[in-house]
């Protein structure tokens, strides 16, 4: 009998400690090094503490939003741009926008026909 394949892979905890070594969260967050360098300069929400010989150092926050990262690319399917929108909310102020616009617009109608009612009525 052959094992059932795990699509991706379940992630270690975090550990509650201040600072990791890229290496570390690479580990942490089965993501490449390499990608993880990558993914700061895509995503503004990804900007570890750099010290002694450009060394990073990533906090707590930012392994969380390396998981995110993760997670909108390699399980939702998103593209960079994809990610980097649902990221930064773009997404739900357009939708925003859009509610406000057709509350705008259906009240106006309704106005419409109250005004047509009472002018019938009179």
């Amino acid at each position: 009998m052959s094992e059932p394949s795990v699509s991706l892979k379940e992630l270690p905890p975090i550990p509650s400690k201040r600072y990791f070594t890229i290496g570390e969260v690479s580990e942490l967050c089965d993501v490449k090094p390499h990608v993880l360098r990558y993914w700061e300069q895509e995503f503004p929400q990804l900007k570890p503490v750099k010290r002694r010989g450009n060394r990073r150092y990533y906090q707590h926050h930012d392994v969380v939003m390396v998981r995110r990262i993760r997670g909108l690319l390699y399980e939702q399917g998103f593209t960079i741009g994809g990610a980097r929108q649902q990221l930064s909310g773009e997404p739900a102020k357009k939708d925003s926008t859009q509610s406000h616009q057709i509350i705008k617009q259906v009240r106006l109608e309704l106005e419409e026909i109250l005004h047509d009612l009472r002018r019938r009525s009179h």
